[in-house]
């Protein structure tokens, strides 16, 4: 039994008491994440189009001043590669109408005015939107993201430098990037992919690795090889009969002083359209982003902490706000830098202060060495970013969630490419939507779902929903969890009646489980054994009705019964059927028909169970005259039919919804 809140130890709080016993901790944890930080926030200032200092500005500001607003502890405020398609689209586009010279402060004026609408969205306790959207289509954005980073930066990477145009196209010019490559910046690029991609794989055979981030690493291997390919000044070399030019335009360029660096907004893009649909659009995905980014910490934190999603929302709006009008990128709560600092012993959210610190002392005294910094150093951490949030691994999960989950997937990421964040996003909700409306939800129950509660236990609320449980009308039912949680109560949720359960109700469920156990609460869920899965994966989406399952039927001589009986026990068949009867076959009616005492065994398998089965009745009873047949049948309960042996184990995470798939 787990202690009461009472006997708990208190966790560590970004507040003054926790700065004086956590502050060697989060001094530690900050330096390590300024670290990743810095190469991190050039490359992402560079691909979005703004000025190299503008990233280190953005997380400087959040590192100084969100602390102080925000109460989530674990989390690092600052530029993200999630951001860079909007920002650089917001500023190309402002170039276009107003031109190249104005388009930076016409963006920063933008920016201002998304940080203000974030601050209204705090305001009115938005956070909550953020449940909003379907899982597979955030996935399939992030994706997209991903894919047209990659696109963005190969390019700088290789040492081609001219490279312009949409994603897409992008993509069907990469075989001419390699043929146009610069071979002396490609090999920098080279090796820090080499790097990016092997020092995870050697981390237990180099112990030394473990404390030595590798974009740091990268920096330290691709300064010394600009230096030596003496990248500071204009000339040439030849190389396989070919000329290429190497100079300062292949390193990161940034004023002698960061008070240069400092610029003032332009508010004009403002009086127009395309102003304020860009600041729109920053605001709304900045905040979905910073929204998801945090949660996906809590679920992180050792400490089982929780943040007040509305007051995060509020100090990132601040953050942006000042951000923008001092010359900074749009920022988030960021997930990567955020998972450093946890692995690297983190404590408060004065970690996240250190590591400012840490920037703004490095900037302030050394800004010769970061231009010491080549592009392509950056380009390839870019490159190795975009490839983490667009792996096969994505593909593969997309999958295993289900075919119409992979379809909501893949759907938003070549809605994304071929059109824009927004409307591919929403092209991805449409999809989903539609794939429900397809499996029969009503259009009413997608947004108004009735429920049926019941408040007679004082210690426990039940919640039945009378309808589906899908993407759009989980905040509804989330509220009603939550307001029993919040109460100190224990929460069931029957599904019985939901003939849909969606894969985002399922994932969001099982983070709610996770955090009334972190309260010492139950959330019990209940409800879902008539349900099948549509996918391997345990939190895949469950529909209420017949399921596919595998009907094995072999035809033995008699005296095999026993022996083929406990074969198919053993491999976890739940039952058996057995027919006896006289027949003959091929090998024995020839001539004279001699029939024989034969029984026949029939047994209801899942899919992967019932090729085990025929696989071993091939291989053990081989030389016997048995029929066997495999056919497809329709069941109202496959959980009657799942293999009773215990499951292998799995290094898989495995799902707080047990006993449901």
């Amino acid at each position: 039994m787990s202690p009461s809140p009472r006997h708990r130890p208190s966790p560590p709080r970004g507040d003054l008491s926790g700065l004086r016993a956590h502050w060697r901790a989060d001094a530690f944890g900050g330096f390590l994440v300024f670290l990743i930080a810095l190469p991190l926030c050039l490359g992402i200032s560079i691909a979005s189009g703004y000025p190299p200092m503008a990233g280190v500005i953005t997380a400087v500001v959040g590192a100084l001043v969100t602390p102080w607003l925000s109460n989530s502890e674990l989390t690092i405020k600052g530029p993200a590669a999630g951001l860079i398609v909007i920002a650089l689209a917001t500023i190309t586009e402002l170039a276009q109408v107003y031109g190249v010279e104005r388009a930076y402060a016409l963006a920063l004026g933008v920016g201002v005015a998304a940080g203000l609408l974030q601050v209204v969205f705090a305001l009115l306790r938005t956070g909550i939107l953020g449940d909003f959207f379907p899982t597979s289509a955030v996935h399939g954005m992030l994706a997209a993201i991903g894919v047209i980073i990659i696109s963005k930066q190969l390019p700088v990477t290789l040492g081609v430098m001219d490279a312009e145009g949409p994603p897409l196209e992008l993509l069907a010019q990469i075989p001419s990037f390699f043929t146009r490559l610069n071979p002396a910046i490609a090999l920098i690029g080279g090796l820090s992919l080499v790097i990016l991609f092997g020092l995870p794989s050697l981390r237990e055979r180099l112990p030394w690795s473990q404390k030595l981030p590798a974009p740091m690493l990268v920096i330290l291997l691709a300064i010394p090889l600009g230096s030596l390919l003496d990248l500071s000044h204009e000339h040439e070399y030849t190389f396989l009969e070919h000329t290429h030019a190497l100079g300062e335009r292949f390193l990161v360029p940034v004023p002698d002083r960061m008070i240069g660096a400092l610029t003032a907004p332009d508010f004009t893009a403002l009086t127009s359209f395309v102003g304020w649909k860009w600041a729109v659009l920053l605001a709304v995905v900045g905040s979905l982003e910073s929204l998801l980014s945090c949660k996906a910490v809590d679920l992180l934190d050792p400490h089982q902490r929780r943040t007040d999603l509305d007051r995060d929302l509020l100090a990132v709006s601040v953050g942006n706000t000042i951000a923008a009008a001092v010359g900074g990128l749009p920022m988030i709560s960021e997930i990567v830098r955020s998972r450093a600092n946890v692995d690297n012993g983190g404590q408060t959210r004065f970690a996240n202060f250190f590591h400012g610190v840490f920037l703004l002392g490095c900037v302030a005294l050394v800004p010769w060495l970061i231009h010491r910094i080549p592009l392509a150093a950056l380009g390839a951490m870019l490159v190795y970013t975009g490839f983490r949030l667009a792996s096969p691994r994505e593909f593969r999960h997309a999958l295993e969630t289900g075919r119409e989950e992979l379809l909501v997937f893949v759907g938003t990421l070549f809605a994304v490419l071929a059109t824009d964040l927004l409307v591919g996003v929403g092209l991805g909700i449409g999809i989903s939507a539609l794939i429900h409306r397809f499996y029969g939800v009503p259009l009413r129950a997608m947004f108004r779902p009735d429920f049926e509660i019941d408040d007679s236990d004082q210690e426990r609320r039940r919640v039945t929903p009378l309808q589906e449980a899908v993407f759009s009308n989980w905040i509804p039912l989330r509220r009603r969890i939550a307001a029993a949680l919040n109460d100190g109560r224990n929460v069931t949720v029957d599904f019985s009646r939901a003939r849909v359960v969606d894969h985002t109700t399922m994932e969001r469920m099982d983070g709610l489980i996770k955090r009334a156990r972190s309260a010492d609460l139950e959330l019990r869920v209940e409800g879902l054994e008539e349900h099948h899965g549509h996918g391997e994966h345990p939190l895949a989406t469950r529909r209420h009705g017949l399921a596919l399952i595998r009907r094995l039927s072999v035809i033995a001589p008699a005296e095999l019964e026993e022996s083929i009986r406990d074969r198919l026990l053993a491999l976890g068949a739940s039952g058996y059927t057995a027919t006896p009867g006289r027949g003959t076959g091929r090998r024995t009616s020839a001539g004279e028909v001699r029939p024989i005492d034969v029984v026949r065994l029939d047994a209801l398998l899942t899919v992967n169970l019932a090729e085990r089965a025929l696989a071993a009745l091939r291989g053990e009873f081989h030389g016997h005259a048995l029929t066997i047949s495999l056919e497809t049948v329709e069941v109202s309960r496959t959980v009657d039919f799942a293999p009773q042996a215990p499951a292998p184990a799995s290094h898989e995470p495995q799902s707080e919804l047990r006993g449901t798939h």
